[in-house]
């Protein structure tokens, strides 16, 4: 049975159904957890929630009090309790500076790969699945030591180069997604290699067109969206290629409630990891700054995605891509408590506004100051530990954060 009660009820050994905050304002991984000790209840009570749901047929019930106050009850879904299980954040197999100088090689060999396979399927030439395994495998085991580091790197971009950078960056993300999913390694790969050919259809799309500054005309967008179909058709030349990829290229612009293309599928119609590469599309299509486009924060993307679940994106999958990013993805710019500028680098395993950021830059003398890496998650020896306020835009300080992913922590 599911209870709302306030939080001075807490107790070791009920069962949190659900925290009546926004995703972005608790340090739980999870929003279902059991109780297991006092500091947990102290860290919900510092965290601004006064009430929540608790689980009794999962845990403890609250103690029978005479009161006033109504318990009240609320009915539960099983559908519902299925979709939002979360997934914990994997931490990395290897520190985020050691994976940072392997993943700039990985991609810079990507993003020539992607430009020399548009221009192959351009000129209508079969591509090769023996000259893209190994890069997609680089791509996969980079995210899964350490997922940080590349997908920080992939924040760093050049806007006349947005087709290649973004084709890396899907095959990346939907690794990493895949991951913190657990799935089965090849379907990791399978999906990463999908990420990565998804737009091999804009190959036929003309230039004036893929790269138009202004809106697009409804016969240019009509030419626009014929690339999932022309993408597949040219994925389905390739000996050896997956259902997988294939399913990603064609699916990646169905939306849940009917609205995307070229089939206009609903919900089920479309398979899981097509809508995980929906999630992942669009995600690092509005975080790319484009010759259309201005840029937006990763942080305030992840915050557009939260708005349109449940709409065009499944809910579950949309809060399992925010577990997996973190509320601050690395690359973020945010402002702490302190004043300070500083860019993230490292999610913490256990708590998501906690992360390890490179501060660069204080806000109150407006200047630069010494590098210096800060795990958020610890105390220091003296002071008070500083926390991140909210996540800026760079330019409204014009700083560029992602020169600061590699400092000296001497």
């Amino acid at each position: 049975m599911i209870k709302k009660i306030s939080t001075h009820k807490l107790r070791i050994g009920m069962y949190v159904h659900a925290l009546s905050r926004n995703w972005t304002a608790h340090p739980f991984l999870r929003n279902r957890f059991r109780i297991t000790s006092s500091e947990e209840i102290q860290k919900i009570i510092e965290a601004g929630i006064t009430e929540l749901e608790i689980d009794t047929e999962k845990g403890h019930d609250p103690p029978q009090e005479a009161s006033n106050e109504p318990v009240i009850l609320l009915p539960v879904q099983k559908e519902e309790a299925q979709a939002n299980e979360d997934v914990p954040v994997q931490a990395g197999a290897v520190s985020f500076s050691e994976e940072l100088v392997r993943a700039r090689l990985i991609k810079t060999q990507a993003i020539h790969l992607v430009r020399n396979l548009m221009q192959d399927a351009r000129l209508g030439k079969i591509i090769e699945l023996e000259r893209v395994q190994p890069v997609v495998q680089d791509i996969v085991d980079s995210i899964t030591r350490n997922s940080s580091a590349l997908l920080a790197l992939l924040q760093i971009r050049n806007k006349d180069d947005y087709t290649f950078l973004h084709s890396v960056g899907v095959c990346a993300l939907l690794a990493a997604f895949c991951h913190s999913l657990h799935k089965h390694p090849q379907e990791t790969y399978q999906a990463a290699l999908g990420g990565l050919l998804h737009d091999i259809g804009k190959s036929h799309v003309p230039d004036a067109i893929l790269n138009k500054p202004g809106r697009l005309t409804d016969a240019e967008f009509d030419v626009i969206k014929r690339h999932p179909l022309e993408g597949h058709a040219i994925l389905s030349t390739i000996s050896g290629i997956g259902g997988i990829p294939l399913e990603i290229t064609l699916r990646h612009h169905e939306r849940l409630d009917g609205g995307g293309y070229p089939d206009r599928l609903h919900g089920n119609e479309i398979s899981e990891l097509a809508q995980m590469a929906a999630i992942v599309d669009v995600y690092d299509a509005i975080t790319a700054e484009r010759c259309y486009h201005q840029a937006i924060s990763p942080a305030i993307a992840l915050g557009k995605l939260h708005e349109w679940s449940n709409t065009q994106y499944s809910a579950h999958l949309v809060q399992a891509f925010i577990r997996c990013l973190g509320i601050y993805p690395a690359g973020s710019l945010v402002l702490l408590q302190s004043g300070r500028l500083a860019v993230v680098t490292q999610q913490h395993p256990e708590n998501l506004l906690k992360p390890t950021v490179n501060v660069f830059f204080s806000t109150r003398s407006n200047t630069y100051i010494p590098p210096q890496k800060v795990d958020l998650s610890k105390t220091p020896a003296l002071g008070v530990a500083d926390k991140i306020l909210r996540a800026e835009p760079p330019a409204r300080w014009k700083v560029d954060p992602l020169r600061f992913l590699e400092i000296s922590e001497n």
